[in-house]
């Protein structure tokens, strides 16, 4: 992935992230198997800490769930205070400089 957002609702193969330069993906992950999957050389990963972020995916899978009628996205959002935790975050080590928001609420605190 070299740009843009991608949203996962399934299981990811090995070497996530690999070639990934740009753009941001959220990863839902029930099971927490995610990180044996990842390859760590240029991605971050972190489990939501912004209220930004979180907004922009709560968003996401919204729109998902009102174009696909996804059975999933609908318990999700339902759900979103429970589920929210088995999401990942996962951002191209070179893009935080240039992300819009921090990754964390405390960086955004910090940067005030």
């Amino acid at each position: 992935m070299t740009g843009g957002v991608a949203v996962i609702l399934g299981r990811v193969g090995d070497n996530f992230g690999a070639g990934m330069t740009g753009g941001m993906a959220y990863v839902y992950d029930p099971d927490n198997v995610f990180e044996q999957f990842v390859n760590p050389d240029s991605i971050l990963w972190q489990r939501l800490d912004s209220a930004h972020w979180e907004h922009e995916l709560k968003r996401l899978v919204s729109a998902h769930m009102s174009e696909t009628q996804s059975a999933l996205a609908a318990r999700l959002l339902n759900a979103w205070d429970l589920e929210l935790g088995k999401f990942w975050q996962i951002c191209p080590k070179e893009m935080l400089p240039h992300l819009s928001h921090p990754l964390s609420d405390q960086e955004e605190r910090a940067r005030a």
